[in-house]
């Protein structure tokens, strides 16, 4: 039975559980969660599956009593909030109670560091373990692996969870040591370096298709923009080598909410820089999906992304000489580069033109954006006519495609795909 003081606890830590937005797009072959969606007061945050569904997950923190003190952080051990702390045991039976009742598909668990990372790891690892055992709990997790905890313990938590997440939180050393002095790069990609062996460690082998039950969604990791001084070049830089080097699933960017007075801090009334998230949000998204490299989009000379234009028509008008490219001919990486034309509008291009020649109605069908790709391609070398034909007047139409620009996610939570 859920008590009243569990409520009151789950209160406290659900809401100090927000801030923390490394549990998007959180997605495995059994469970397929993405776009985290704001959640109510009750810690139910609500996500989309790839064909639409709405589903939910109770995320919530072990504790909100922290022994360090980050700047930036809202449970900072200096900070004057109200603090309590779940057992295993009442997290895990709230986890079962809301799952047995279907308030929940899954569990994001976080947790402040409390006493010593060992300890608040193997906190978390108690509650897996008796949700996944006393409660016979199938649905997903996604638990915290703390930095600085014993490998073992990470490593436990790892059978039994579907993903797992370590935050780096600032996107350079001289950040997290000016705002988080009693952390450290070192200490942070150490246990993301070992959760990326060993997801390498135990991939499917020749032609198995069933998955290893060590971390089947792989690792996240969240960023906070805008605390920091470090421009958005950093930034993918810092995400380009999470990717390639540490094999992460996902970064996930968190504009900053000023919650902290402090002189290295933005101001408290600094209006959160929620476009610039997007807008990394969408490079990110054209690193992993589009083939385009970092050093593309943006570079040491332009260090900040256009907030006007997206990053791909950014790029498109800086390589205006590239275009226009003829729709029938072009292979699939390059059509993926045309602004207005996604990867599935891009893979049916190449499968139909085997069958016929793709003229510009064919692509309207499609779901081609043409009010944006007509100004950079031919089809079976014909183009439409138009006066707008240099960089500069396309760069200031485009500025002027507001509903174009913000749009990122559709109600099934991938609505970027033909935008871009």
């Amino acid at each position: 039975m859920i008590t009243t003081a569990t409520l009151e606890k789950l209160e406290i830590l659900s809401d100090a559980a927000k801030y923390d937005a490394s549990c998007a797009s959180s997605y495995t072959q059994n469970s397929k969660y993405s776009s985290i969606r704001p959640f109510n007061s009750s810690g139910i945050c609500h996500t989309y599956t790839q064909d639409g569904r709405c589903v939910s997950l109770l995320k919530v923190l072990f504790t909100n009593k922290c022994t360090y003190n980050c700047t930036y952080c809202v449970n900072k051990v200096t900070n004057d909030v109200s603090r309590a702390s779940f057992t295993s045991e009442e997290l895990a039976l709230l986890t079962h109670e809301f799952y047995r009742r279907n308030y929940i598909s899954g569990l994001f668990l976080s947790s402040a560091v409390d006493k010593s990372p060992n300890y608040t790891q193997e906190n978390i690892y108690k509650t897996i373990l008796l949700l996944r055992t006393k409660y016979s709990f199938k649905g997903y997790i996604h638990a915290k692996a703390i930095a600085g905890a014993d490998l073992s313990l990470i490593q436990a938590c790892g059978y039994l969870a579907d993903r797992m997440s370590i935050n780096i939180e600032l996107p350079s050393r001289e950040s997290l040591k000016l705002l988080a002095p009693q952390k450290s790069f070192e200490q942070i990609l150490k246990p993301i370096d070992y959760i990326s062996r060993q997801s390498r460690e135990f991939l499917p082998l020749h032609n198995i298709s069933e998955k290893s039950t060590f971390l089947p969604g792989g690792q996240s990791t969240q960023m906070i923009i805008g605390a920091s001084d470090d421009d958005d070049y950093q930034i993918l830089r810092t995400s380009k080598y999470l990717y390639n080097k540490m094999n992460l699933s996902r970064v996930t960017y968190s504009a900053y909410i000023p919650v902290c007075d402090n002189s290295l801090l933005p101001s408290i009334n600094t209006k959160i820089p929620l476009k610039r998230e997007n807008r990394l949000y969408q490079a990110d998204w054209l690193m992993r999906y589009y083939f385009f490299d970092a050093e593309e989009l943006i570079s040491a000379e332009e260090k900040n992304l256009d907030l006007n234009i997206d990053p791909k028509t950014n790029w498109a008008l800086n390589n205006f000489g590239k275009f226009p490219i003829e729709i029938n001919n072009a292979d699939y990486k390059t059509l993926l580069r045309i602004p207005g034309i996604g990867r599935r509008s891009a893979a049916n291009i190449v499968n139909l033109r085997n069958e016929v020649k793709i003229d510009f109605d064919v692509l309207k069908q499609m779901g081609v954006v043409l009010k944006r790709a007509k100004y950079f391609i031919t089809a079976n070398g014909k183009n439409i006519s138009y006066k707008n034909c240099n960089p500069l007047d396309l760069r200031e139409l485009f500025t002027d495609e507001k509903s174009l620009q913000l749009s990122f996610f559709n109600k099934g939570g991938v609505g970027y795909d033909n935008r871009i």
